[in-house]
Order: C-alpha cells, then structure tokens, then sequence
C-alpha cells in the first residue's frame, strides 16, 4: 500500500515507536515524532535535515570529497572523466581551466532515464522475453508430436511401399498361375496322344490274338504288320519349370526413392523491440481493387502467365513461342518449343529455369541455358498444368490417354514421389473428361486443383487427403456456371481462382470460406493467375493483355 496516503498503513516515529510520524530525518532516513526531534538533533551530529514526512527522501546525500574531508562533492569534472569534485577543487590549481557540472542535474537526467528504463523493462522487454521463453516452450511442448507425425507420415510411405510390392507379388503369382495352366495344358495334350496310341496297341494285341486262334486262312493271310508304325515313337516333351530371377537390391537408390530427410533449418532474424512498433504480418484487402498495368503480349490466343523473382513475367498462347516480358511490356527474350508445338503450360523452378509441359506428346520440358531438355515422360497419361512447391517439387495435373481419369503427380527432379488419385472411399478426386487443370501450393502445403469440368476447387493436404471443395459463391450478377481455370495463393494463404465465363476472379481463404469477387478491373475472360513475392497479381485474359493488379494494402 501506498504510505502517503493509506489510512490503514499508520507509520510510528522510530525512535519511541509509539507516536505517530510527524517529520523525517533526510540525512539519517529516520521517521521522527514531534517529541522525538529535539532528542534526535541534539546528539552532536552537524548534518541532521528534518523535513516534514510528505518530503522525505528528497535530500540528495552527496559523496565526500577526498580531498577536503569537510566538504560534500557537488560537481562534476567532465575534464577530468567525470570525477566527483567539491566547490574547493573546482577553484584549485589542479582544476583550472576545467568543465564542471552539477551533480544534481546529471542525478536528475539520470533518474529520468532509470524511470525510462524500468518502464521499458516492465512493459516491453520484460514481456517480450516471456513470450519468446512461451514459445520456445511450446515448441518443445510439440516437439515430441511432431516428430511422432513425422515417422507416421514415413510409416504411411512404407505402408504404401508394401502394398505395392504385395500388388507385384500378386500380379507374378497371377503369371506363374497363368504358365502352370499352359504347363499343365501341354503335358496334358502329349499324353493323351500317348494314350490313344496305347489303346491302337491293345487293339492290335487282341486283333493278332484272334488271328492266332483262328484255322481262317483268309484273316491270315491278309494280316499287315504294325510294328514300324508303333516303333515311331513321339518325340519326348520336356517342359521346364519357369524360374524366378531377383534382382540384387541397391539399397541406396532405394533409400532415395522411398523419400528423404530435409535437414534442420535454423533461421534467426533480428527482433526489433518498440513500444510502438506496428503489426505489418497480416494483410487486408483493399476495398477496391486497382488496375496498376496492362502488358500487351501480341498472342492472340493467350493461355498462361508464370511470375519471376525479378519482377519479369513468362507469357503462352496457342503458338509455339514462350514470351518474357518486363512490367513495362518489353519483351526482353522468346523460347521457341523444340517439337514446334505450343505448350498446354509454363512454370518457372527453383532454380529461375523455365519448364512447359506438352500434352500431345507427354513430356515436361526444362529450358536451362537456352537449352531445351525433356525433363519427364508419361506413359499413358498427358501432363497438363504445372506448379513448382516451396520445396522444389514439381506438381503436375494429368489425364489418361482415354479421358477417364485424373490425378496429380509430385515429382522430385525426374522422379516421380507420390501420386493423388483417389478420396479415403476410393473415389476420384478429379473429373477426366478435359484437358485443363490449374494447380498450385498453398502457403499451408495444400495442394489446390482448378477442376474446369467439375465445376470445383479441389483442396487436399500434403499428404494427398481431401480438405475441402469450392463449387461457387451465389450472386445474382454472376449468372453463369462456375467454371474454374487459373489459380493462385499469395502470402496470406489466400486462394484466387479465375472465373473466366462471369469475367472476375475469386478470392478464398485456406479454409474455402468466399472472401470477395474482383470484378472491376475491366476483365475478360480472365484465364491464368500468377502473384509476384510483393502479393501483386497478374491475370491473363483469353485476348492479348496480361492485367496487373493490386487487391491487398
């Protein structure tokens, strides 16, 4: 409780400890009665300063000089490093000519600045390092749960593993089945040959028997000898068993086929403490979207637009030319397709190489120093769109050859690591009757399919399962189905998925909740969406233009 002020909190005189507390000894810090002061200025001491209890402690206690032992250090010498002088020193030889300060005003600055301090040490700093102790806590609280997530994701692949090897297994018993009855068959055949030759032979038996009983000269005379015919014998049939050949196992190419271990990545940034420092992590939308540029492009059928980190965009139509341009609309190079055809779509990779994939010829293609090299090829299914994750894995949508089906593959370099086909019920994900299907990584890992036919976004997890569909917002201005091409993420982890036929882009959160339509910026036929690192967006319009646009503060 406060001691000027409560009632409750009586103080009593220090010396009779009985009386209340009338004045305040500055010198001694001692709380005296009326009674008790004559008692206790009267002891000889010089330097008693009795000040009424409200002003205690307002006596600054100055140190002693060392030189004049009568004296108090009042100043400062600044000439000197700051050391503690008396009035005397400072007309001193020893002192001519130097820079002094009153010790009181440089107390005063500094009781100021320890007030500062101690404001700033409980009300920010103080806070600050609690909060960062609560989190390392909490990351150790989770670590256990994470990596307990982390060998059960690795269990799954190895679960996965062995139901494919069960699958090869079977599909080989099935083979050696299929040869045992073609075995069998062959064996089969052979004796029954060997058996209808037995029975001509106890045929013949019997027959020359009779002839033997019998005085008939007719039957024996017209006897014939079978001997040579019998003693053709049929050629032997040796069948051998199929033999099963193992491979040796490379345990290290199966090591970096079952998947792999990133490192820990250690990353520290400098914390900045203020007391008024604002908030920038979080994002809001503007409440109008604003047309920053417009970039003719020359194609007349454009299809797909990709983002550098330079700011500089790649550009594809229905023709055999990818085109880079700058924001201002110059085109700064062209990479004309190796087989002659156009590209179905374009991505840029970690590494800034360009990558399109065709469809008619089922192959992933990188350009890497203005070489053009087949990066993948599919047999029986034709990659669509492409998007390059936060890890350097390469996404693609593909179709089989019949358009029944549609998955999405994850390939690491050439390699393909997972495959995403089916629901939990082992229903398709995906429709496969088109060839379009634009997809991209969430800042979540969430893996976000375009789906055009089904009129769908379709949202999975890292590891492949169903998280949500986006089937449309309802409005009354946007009268047409909802069919979706192009899509997005920025750093919000927002979704943006192109309506082309009602001329403006959704907007979705992580969780497929609608945010907002972007609709006036003179759009038509928006097609494919790329965002830059500074969350800027660029449409591409069926026509020529490619559009930049600002949706975010």
């Amino acid at each position: 409780m406060d001691p000027q002020s409560s009632a409750q909190d009586v103080h009593r005189c220090d010396l009779c400890e009985t009386a209340i507390v009338h004045s305040y000894c500055d010198f001694c810090h001692v709380n005296l009665c009326k009674p008790c002061i004559g008692e206790h200025i009267t002891d000889g001491y010089d330097k008693h300063k009795i000040v009424a209890f409200q002003e205690r402690r307002s006596t600054l206690i100055y140190p002693k000089c060392g030189t004049h032992q009568h004296k108090n250090c009042e100043f400062q010498c600044k000439s000197c490093n700051n050391i503690f002088v008396c009035s005397s020193c400072t007309a001193s030889e020893q002192h001519r000519g130097h820079i002094f300060v009153d010790i009181s005003t440089v107390y005063k600055t500094q009781k100021e600045n320890i007030e500062k301090d101690t404001e700033e040490l409980v009300n920010l700093i103080s806070p600050t390092y609690e909060e960062i102790a609560g989190d390392l806590e909490n990351q150790l609280a989770n670590l256990d749960g994470g990596y307990e997530k982390l060998t059960t994701t690795m269990s799954k692949q190895g679960e996965q593993w062995h139901r494919e090897i069960d699958i090869v297994i079977n599909k080989m018993k099935t083979e050696i089945n299929d040869i045992k009855v073609k075995h069998k068959d062959i064996l089969k055949k052979h004796l029954n040959e060997i058996k209808q030759i037995q029975s001509l032979i106890q045929q013949t038996l019997l027959a020359m028997k009779e002839i033997k009983k019998s005085t008939e000269v007719s039957s024996t005379i017209e006897y014939s000898s079978k001997i040579r015919d019998f003693s053709k014998l049929p050629p032997k049939v040796q069948v051998s068993l199929p033999t099963f050949i193992s491979k040796p196992i490379d345990h290290e190419k199966l090591y970096s086929l079952f998947g792999q271990i990133t490192p820990l990545s250690i990353a520290t940034e400098e914390n900045i403490l203020s007391l008024k420092q604002p908030n920038t992590s979080v994002k809001e939308l503007l409440d109008e979207p604003k047309l920053l540029a417009t970039i003719q492009t020359g194609y007349k059928r454009l299809r797909n637009v990709t983002c550098l980190n330079d700011g500089s965009i790649w550009t594809s139509g229905m023709t055999n030319d990818i085109k880079c341009f700058s924001l201002q609309g110059s085109l700064l190079k062209t990479i004309q397709t190796k087989s002659g055809k156009p590209p179905i779509d374009i991505a840029v990779d970690s590494d800034g190489y360009l990558l399109y994939s065709h469809w008619s010829i089922r192959t992933v293609n990188k350009v890497k120093n203005g070489q053009i090299e087949k990066l993948i090829r599919s047999k029986g299914w034709r990659p669509l769109n492409l998007c390059v994750t936060s890890t350097g894995d390469l996404l693609v949508t593909m179709n089989s050859d019949d358009y029944t089906q549609s998955k999405v593959v994850r390939y690491l370099g050439s390699t393909e690591k997972q495959t995403i086909q089916f629901d939990d019920e082992g229903k398709p994900l995906y429709s496969g009757n088109d060839n379009i299907k634009y997809i991209t990584e969430n800042g979540n890992h969430d893996i976000c399919v375009a789906d055009w036919a089904a009129g769908a976004v379709v949202v999975v997890n890292q590891d492949g399962k169903l998280r949500w569909k986006y089937t449309g917002h309802p409005s009354v201005s946007k009268n047409k189905p909802f069919k979706p091409l192009g899509i997005t993420t920025d750093s919000q982890c927002c979704i943006l998925t192109a309506d082309s036929d009602n001329h403006c882009i959704h907007i979705l959160d992580q969780n497929g909740q609608f945010f907002r339509y972007i609709d006036n910026c003179d759009l038509e036929y928006p097609w494919s969406l790329c965002v830059d690192n500074n969350d800027n967006l660029f449409v591409c319009e069926v026509n020529v233009n490619v559009k930049k646009i600002k949706y975010l503060k």
